[in-house]
């Protein structure tokens, strides 16, 4: 059988073809692999034929958002020109040329940018058409109940042609949505601490179902449950935000159900430390929870001992949080969930520090203080992240090692 019967190519970006190159060089030069081997390598990787964030790819997409925001503009200006009926077949029509071009484009294999441009036209044109429903039918354009219907369409879209342009739109209106529809009525500061820890333990548990399966989707919903369990901590660490306690409401209790489920549901499917990301998420909700409804009941101008263990426990609790996420974002090789476990750190200890210590220890001392702080978390982010590469890379060598036995 000839080479070109088995040998299949794959494309990858310029930067690491020209990487992997060097390494076959290299290997080939220490007799690691023979001449023929590295040519067999070498010709089974391409160079593709686009980057990641090229100028094109990104002026697609800002085109492709321009337009879908402009049509929602549209409807909203209500287009007196035409009548409600008229209006409605019009967008509509324009949301299903947009739906069936892309995937005619993507049937055709054209341009992966193209394709994902006109894609997002069709998720945001879903809001269009659904925002135009509502007028024709005389609903309020600001109903949350709007937001949640775009976000369940755009998933839709997303997952029916595994799309990750409409499933991007899915996710922003549908977190706009978690936390618009239960404040609706009832505004609470406990009830946003809420929000966000049960938002953690759902994106979390859908995280976990979808690795193996769909991993661009599983690296947002991991992206969005970081980000809101850092969101969760910072705002149960606002002092006396749960004064006025937890209002419940049918949908409030609708979210911290979906989060339930979602997380027994990666529970039974994961397998080993899989299923401790929304065990994690879980007991995120928990402290975060507890943290809100501890309140000092003191002036921030006359900070006591109270103050002082509510702010220190959730430093230590944030802390813990940010360590865990960069051990997440290492093991799981998500840089995004690095990145903000440290900027959130940074920006929670500067908020910490001039809400709560800045009565206490005042101009340049403050900064002292909080630059010591800065030094000692970074300082120790670094080394256990040194640290579990290193666990990481041992564990790898002895699984290898028993292989070959």
């Amino acid at each position: 059988m000839s080479d070109s019967a088995v040998l299949t190519t794959r494309p990858v970006p310029p930067r690491q073809l020209a990487w992997l190159r060097s390494e076959v060089a290299d290997w080939t030069s220490q007799g690691i692999i023979t001449p023929d081997q590295a040519d067999r390598i070498s010709r089974h990787y391409t160079a593709s034929d686009h980057t990641r964030f090229s100028v094109g790819r990104v002026l697609l997409y800002l085109g492709g958002g321009f337009v879908g925001i402009g049509l929602i503009w549209l409807v909203a200006a209500n287009l007196d020109q035409l009548s409600p009926v008229a209006r409605f077949v019009a967008v509509t029509v324009l949301w299903l040329s947009f739906l069936a071009g892309g995937e005619l484009l993507a049937s055709r294999q054209a341009s992966r940018p193209l394709v994902g441009a006109v894609r997002l036209l069709a998720a945001l044109g879903i809001g269009a058409v659904l925002f135009q429903a509502a007028q024709s039918l005389q609903v309020p354009a600001f109903e949350p109940r709007l937001i949640g219907l775009w976000a369940v369409g755009a998933l839709l879209h997303a997952y029916a042609v595994r799309a990750y342009a409409p499933f991007l739109v899915g996710i922003l209106a549908g977190v706009t949505w978690w936390f618009a529809q239960p404040l609706w009525d009832e505004q609470s500061g406990l009830a946003v601490v809420v929000l966000f820890g049960a938002a953690a333990v759902l994106a979390a548990g859908l995280a976990v179902l979808h690795d193996g399966r769909l991993d661009s989707f599983a690296w947002a919903w991991r992206t969005v449950a970081g980000a809101m369990a850092l969101l969760s901590l910072f705002a149960a660490a606002i002092p006396d935000i749960g004064e006025d306690g937890l209002t419940w409401s049918p949908w409030l209790v609708g979210a911290l159900v979906a989060a339930g489920v979602a997380a027994v549901a990666a529970a039974v499917v994961a397998r080993g430390a899989r299923a401790l990301e929304p065990a994690g998420a879980v007991v995120v909700l928990g402290v975060a929870t507890l943290l809100g409804l501890w309140s000092t009941g003191s002036d921030t101008s006359d900070v006591d001992a109270s103050d002082w263990m509510h702010a220190a426990v959730s430093v230590a609790a944030y802390v813990v949080l940010a360590v865990a996420l960069v051990a997440l974002g290492t093991v799981r090789e998500h840089t995004a969930l690095t990145w903000m476990a440290m900027g959130g750190l940074v920006v929670f200890t500067t908020f910490q520090s001039f809400a709560v210590f800045a009565p206490i220890v005042t101009g340049a001392w403050l900064f002292v203080v909080l630059g010591t702080v800065f030094l000692g978390s970074g300082f120790l982010f670094d080394r256990a992240r040194r640290e579990l590469v290193q666990a990481l890379d041992t564990d790898t060598d002895t699984h290898t090692d028993g292989a070959a036995r």
